[in-house]
């Protein structure tokens, strides 16, 4: 398990040596379950290394004005697009059931529908509220590779499109702004978009303002059922995204540059 650190939000440095095994990437010489505090340097995998793994795995591709944008011929472009046939099949199969209630799907938004790597590589894999604040007000993300179309389809064989994301309520307006720039053709009021409130947490949510990630969310698909949905796929690039029931089926989606307990 990794460690427990204060940032709601753990950065690439912070978890590397421990997401290692996992991945596969560093076998040889990474920190084991059992040495989970390196012994040595050479136990760590070196944070330059890392970083450039993970440009390659998203084709790095840089415009005239530098900003960076991750290829559609990428190898994390290619992943997602198996993880999206697999879920256009199970979806088509599913809108024939007739036992459920009001068919839905529910998404995250950070790197399961609006990619984050320009921003990501901006900040150095360093996220703060404010360098969010400030990106998200002036520029749109990418869509995650194929989501848009993966929504759209979904959304046209019957099924109610909810947006669940760990963003804050303040955020909303560019939130929304964002999502249509990048074709994601489906209602963005807040019947359908849920987005974090701190300050006005939801009766609904028995924790209140200080609800884990997994709590925040489960507790949000538990409501959303309660209004006679059935929510027949969930997606989330975290497994802090998916835990906590209140779906049929989870699609996990690919992000090796930060984790969400």
């Amino acid at each position: 398990m990794p460690p427990k650190l204060t940032s709601p939000r753990v950065r690439i440095a912070a978890v590397v040596a421990a997401a290692a095994v996992g991945t596969g990437l560093y076998a040889a010489g990474a920190a084991t379950a059992e040495h989970s505090v390196p012994r040595t340097d050479r136990e760590i995998p070196n944070l330059t290394h890392v970083t450039d793994k993970i440009k390659a795995y998203y084709g790095d591709t840089v415009d005239k004005d530098g900003q960076h944008y991750a290829s559609p011929d990428s190898n994390y472009a290619q992943q997602v697009k198996g993880i999206r046939a697999k879920a256009d099949r199970y979806l088509d199969r599913a809108a024939a059931r007739t036992d459920h209630g009001k068919p839905a799907i529910v998404l995250d938004v950070d790197d399961t529908t609006l990619l984050t790597y320009n921003y990501e590589l901006q900040v150095g894999f360093n996220f703060t509220p404010e360098s969010q604040d400030k990106y998200l007000k002036s520029t749109d993300m990418d869509p995650v590779f194929g989501m848009p179309e993966l929504v759209n389809r979904a959304r046209a064989k019957g099924y109610t499109v909810f947006f669940l994301t760990g963003r804050d309520e303040h955020q909303r307006a560019w939130s929304v702004r964002n999502l249509k720039a990048a074709g994601y053709r489906t209602p963005t009021n807040k019947a359908h978009f849920y987005l974090k409130n701190k300050a006005n947490p939801p009766a609904y949510l028995p924790c209140g303002a200080k609800c884990s990630t997994v709590e925040y969310k489960s507790g949000t698909r538990k409501h959303i059922e309660s209004q006679g949905y059935d929510i027949v796929a969930n997606f989330g690039d975290q497994y802090s995204d998916l835990k906590g029931g209140y779906a049929d089926k989870t699609f996990k989606l690919p992000n090796p540059m930060y984790f969400l307990p």
